[in-house]
């Protein structure tokens, strides 16, 4: 009788634990790639918050930055999972939202990490790095650098994709206007007339496309000797293309991320500057957010005077500029990832 007992309550208590971890509320974690180091970290923040904080999460990941098919589908699972939350990085700013919308109206908190949507109020929540600030800073610093020589820069503009992301949109933006250059409609780039300006490529994020993207522009104007790129993958693939016709000490590359790999080429001389950000940060302090929505109701407040919640940036470089805030490649090492 006492081993029918035991094996009973054991029974019961094993039922227990079973319903206890069916009943872990899930989040979801949805990025443009889970390749790039970005996205890399913010999986590890994610998951490591998770796992803290007792949840569920199920991550998925575009084949390539600017697989929006892929980032459909995967929202369209979540849902059916029952998520609480989710959290995107969208490939797609724009076509993205009525998916968004659909998981928001199935009571899914969906927070946009690092990219925002358009409108950006189409998530509930949006947590990011200020990218127009990310490139205002590289921008002012390579004016700075150039001193009276800025007024004869040529300057190549390495963007994300044809589709014009809010990501890729807000730091060529903020690049030109800290260069010193007039905006056409800061919403979008491509329509400024200024004739330092050589032309605009897309590089979809990595080095193939930054080295693809540099060869197109140097055709065009092989005297470029301003590069900024929309992230330190382009950005060497920037290098290799410059290196091939002997112009790699000549040019002023400058991007946006803080990967390791990325200050590491601060270090090395491959980029001049770069405006670090967190996305380890960004994912943890999402999953937190969905814990809160799930327990409470309660969703996640902006930063004031901002229509997101700002996770902080700073400019990387070795060389410090008079008037441009910035911190040492030692200190960026230190608050690197990837």
């Amino acid at each position: 009788m006492k081993i029918s007992a035991f094996a009973g309550a054991t029974a019961l208590a094993l039922t227990a634990m079973a319903g206890a971890a069916a009943a872990q509320d899930t989040v979801c974690l949805i990025t443009k790639t889970d390749t790039n180091p970005f996205f890399v970290k913010m999986k590890e923040g994610a998951t490591a918050k998770a796992e803290e904080l007792g949840m569920t999460l199920k991550a998925f990941a575009g084949k390539i930055d600017g697989d929006h098919e892929t980032q459909v589908q995967a929202i369209e699972t979540c849902i059916l999972d029952g998520a609480k939350g989710i959290l995107l990085t969208a490939s797609d700013t724009s076509s993205i939202v009525p998916a968004v919308q659909q998981a928001r109206d199935a009571g899914v908190l969906v927070i946009a990490l690092d990219t925002p949507l358009e409108p950006i109020d189409s998530a509930d929540a949006t947590f990011a790095t200020d990218n127009f600030l990310a490139g205002e800073l590289i921008g002012k610093w390579a004016a700075a650098t150039l001193g009276d020589e800025a007024q004869n820069a040529k300057i190549a503009m390495l963007d994300l994709a044809v589709s014009q992301p809010s990501v890729g949109v807000l730091r060529d933006q903020g690049f030109l206007q800290g260069f010193g250059i007039d905006l056409g409609d800061p919403n979008k780039w491509g329509d400024e007339t200024d004739p330092r300006i050589v032309g605009h490529d897309v590089t979809a994020g990595n080095e193939e496309g930054g080295r693809k993207a540099m060869e197109n522009l140097l055709a065009k104007d092989p005297m470029v000797n301003v590069v900024y790129t929309i992230n330190e993958p382009a950005a060497a693939g920037a290098y290799e293309a410059l290196k091939a016709i002997g112009r790699e000490n000549d040019v002023l590359i400058v991007s946006v991320d803080g990967g390791c790999p990325g200050v590491q080429n601060v270090a090395d001389g491959v980029i001049g500057a770069t405006s670090q950000q967190y996305p380890l940060l960004m994912a943890s302090l999402g999953v937190e957010a969905v814990k809160k929505w799930a327990d409470e109701g309660v969703k996640p407040e902006n930063t004031p005077g901002k229509d997101f919640y700002d996770t902080g940036v700073a400019l990387v470089t070795d060389k410090p500029a008079d008037g441009v805030e910035s911190i040492s490649v030692k200190e960026g090492m230190d608050l690197c990832w990837g």
